[in-house]
């Protein structure tokens, strides 16, 4: 993982994900981001459309741009090579929801929650 693509998940910094339907129509939403040492991580819910998604074709593409400088973005393209559900899901949307707006996740979890990990085939900085 490149080090813009790391600082940029890093931080409070929105993400653009991408997903595709079933007839390949192209579907993205602006998400909340973080990483591990090589996947990029998006935290969502199980009856999304964007995680039936990835479950048929796990191929996405993730921009990420500075809330600082929004002209200054990254693009992960990869592929979803993992999911993580349980207590893992949950700690994880919580620590997302401190470092966005400073507490604890505190809207109901509709279904299950899961982190996508996503495996970084291409990274373009700009």
């Amino acid at each position: 993982m490149d080090e813009r693509t790391r600082f940029l998940c890093e931080g409070p910094n929105f993400a653009a994900l991408t997903t595709l339907f079933a007839d390949g129509d192209p579907q993205t939403q602006i998400m909340w981001v973080g990483c591990d040492e090589e996947h990029v991580l998006i935290n969502t819910e199980i009856h999304r459309a964007k995680y039936r998604n990835v479950e048929r074709d796990a191929r996405v593409s993730v921009a990420i741009w500075d809330a600082a400088d929004p002209y200054s973005y990254v693009e992960v393209r990869g592929r979803v090579v993992e999911t993580v559900g349980g207590d893992a899901a949950r700690a994880d949307i919580d620590a997302l929801a401190q470092k966005y707006m400073g507490k604890d996740y505190p809207n109901p979890v509709t279904s299950e929650r899961v982190v996508l990990k996503i495996a970084i085939d291409r990274e373009l900085i700009h």
